[in-house]
């Protein structure tokens, strides 16, 4: 008589899930706290633009080389040095002092935090069979939206009771306690783990396995689908970075909210944006085919609802429609990462860091620009928003040119 399957893969996924969780709670804290840093150290709105920036400036150059890290070395090692390096600077954040030091020390916790998502992606084609990895990245992503979303309210919580800077350091503890539970069961192969039985390890199957090779770089700079999947991540990360930087300003300068309203409002985007992540991670896995629509769908419709946004006065109805430009958004986003584990195969880590790449440098861009727009044309919000339409445009025209049936590895 055959045995039932264990399910020590699921606890694989939840381990993603705490994480995301985490990475998106360190890097969402700032904008939240983005007013009292800057009174305190008196920066301008381009000088916050610019650490809003140097995070995802960070976090671009490292996302190669730390996936490529997890594709050789396996993202058990590759990932208690990020979780462990990213801590270090969140706590170091709440140390800075000037402009210089902020944008230093974010510009290193970017470098630290690179890599997380690839390397979770890495995970899933060694432990998650293929037809569960679409579902799988849906529930990674919805989760680390959620964690944003509940971060404005959980930082304004916490400025109730210490300042900006010993918030930043206690943030900083979870990770740790993270590391040191993930290190404890984890292995790379799930052969190694003594609670994964035969029939679970039949159903998983023989994975992506760890590359011992260098990737094929002259095959993945010439992949076509590949360059279409880098400019669409691009354009989808460039709208959805305002919701973690720009937007509890716009709410409390803009749209004169309180920073407790604003916090409250901030939530919908990325708990919109979390159920647009499982939607679409539920549709791939029952129709495969169904991906490419479901992206061209979701930055469309992500436009649509920006303009529509700018039109509405009153702020809760407002921001229920950009509620919805998120959903729309993270339609695109399990379908993108979905796609690295097709065309990367055994380097499905370099590739998705690759895309995240692209992703992250729309992370450095947009703040960047949006900051010294706002600068320039004397708070025009909606100019910033226009744009932002626009870019998601151009992304959804990228998407019928990628079919993920070539394989580099």
């Amino acid at each position: 008589m055959q045995r039932q399957p264990t399910r020590a893969r699921y606890w694989v996924i939840v381990f993603a899930v705490t994480l995301a969780i985490l990475s998106y709670i360190d890097r969402v804290a700032i904008s939240q706290a983005a007013a009292p840093i800057s009174r305190d150290l008196h920066l301008s709105k381009s000088a916050m633009g610019l650490v809003f920036g140097s995070f995802a400036l960070a976090y671009s150059l490292f996302e190669v080389p730390s996936g490529w890290l997890g594709d050789r070395m396996g993202p058990r090692r590759v990932l208690v040095r990020i979780v462990l390096a990213w801590s270090a600077f969140t706590a170091l954040t709440g140390a800075a002092w000037n402009f210089a030091s902020l944008w230093t020390i974010r510009f290193c916790f970017g470098a630290g935090e690179a890599g997380t998502f690839p390397n979770i992606t890495k995970m899933y084609s060694l432990w998650i069979p293929p037809r569960e990895r679409a579902r799988a990245q849906g529930i990674v992503w919805a989760f680390a939206r959620w964690g944003g979303a509940f971060t404005p309210p959980l930082v304004v919580f916490a400025f109730q009771y210490v300042n900006w800077r010993v918030a930043f350091a206690s943030f900083a503890g979870l990770g740790i306690v993270w590391c040191l539970i993930f290190a404890r069961w984890f292995r790379d192969r799930p052969g190694d783990h003594k609670s994964v039985n035969a029939a679970e390890l039949e159903l998983i199957g023989p994975g992506d396995m760890i590359a011992h090779t260098a990737p094929p770089w002259s095959k993945l700079i010439a992949h076509r689908a590949l360059w279409m999947l880098w400019i669409q991540y691009f354009c989808v990360s460039f709208g959805w970075y305002f919701y973690i930087t720009w937007l509890p300003t716009y709410l409390q300068e803009f749209r004169k909210l309180s920073p407790a309203e604003a916090a409250r409002l901030a939530i919908l985007p990325l708990l919109f944006g979390g159920f647009g992540s499982l939607i679409s991670g539920a549709i791939s896995a029952r129709v495969p085919r169904a991906r490419r629509a479901v992206a061209i769908a979701g930055m469309v419709g992500a436009a649509v609802f920006i303009c529509i946004f700018t039109k509405i006065p009153p702020a809760l109805p407002a921001m229920l429609i950009l509620g919805l430009a998120s959903l729309f958004n993270d339609l695109a986003v399990p379908a993108a990462w979905h796609a690295c584990m097709d065309i990367g195969g055994k380097y499905s880590g370099t590739v998705s860091g690759s895309m995240n790449m692209m992703g992250n440098l729309a992370g450095f861009t947009a703040p960047v620009f949006g900051g010294f727009l706002l600068d320039r044309t004397h708070g025009d919000w909606n100019l910033l928003l226009y744009v932002m339409a626009g870019v998601y445009l151009a992304g959804a025209m990228c998407w019928p040119f990628i079919d993920t049936a070539e394989k580099i590895g």
